[in-house]
């Protein structure tokens, strides 16, 4: 019986149930402390994480919302310089309608004196 007390006492101080050393207190306290700013640290670099992850997935966004654009742009751009070039050549029809309109023989080939006889070409030096 005085071996199996024996042998819990030495169990028990083995295992740190006796006295504390005097520096124990301040050792914690260090260590408290230095666990505080390890957290703090952490949670600023997971604020950092998640800020950068935030800005990531909105540049993200802002990149497929431009692609989207871009092509509903280039489909409506395609169909308003079709409809430019078809004004164009309608606006050319209808000035040369309105050019031999008012001088009709601006169309014809060989000019007319009004003797009747054909201009002769005169050389030029």
């Amino acid at each position: 019986m005085w071996l199996g007390l024996a042998g819990v006492a030495g169990l028990a101080v083995s295992t740190g149930c006796g006295r504390p050393p005097d520096d124990s207190e301040a050792r914690l306290a260090a260590l408290e402390a230095e666990g505080k700013q390890m957290d703090q640290a952490l949670d600023a670099v997971e604020d950092r994480l998640l800020g950068s992850q935030g800005r990531l997935a909105m540049w993200n966004e802002l990149g497929r919302r431009h692609q989207e654009v871009s092509a509903i742009q280039c489909k409506v751009a395609d169909a308003h310089m079709a409809a430019i070039l078809k004004h164009e050549d309608k606006q050319n029809q209808k000035s040369r309608t309105l050019k031999q309109q008012r001088n009709p023989m601006a169309s014809v080939d060989t000019a007319v004196l009004t003797s009747g006889k054909v201009p002769t070409r005169q050389r030029s030096n």
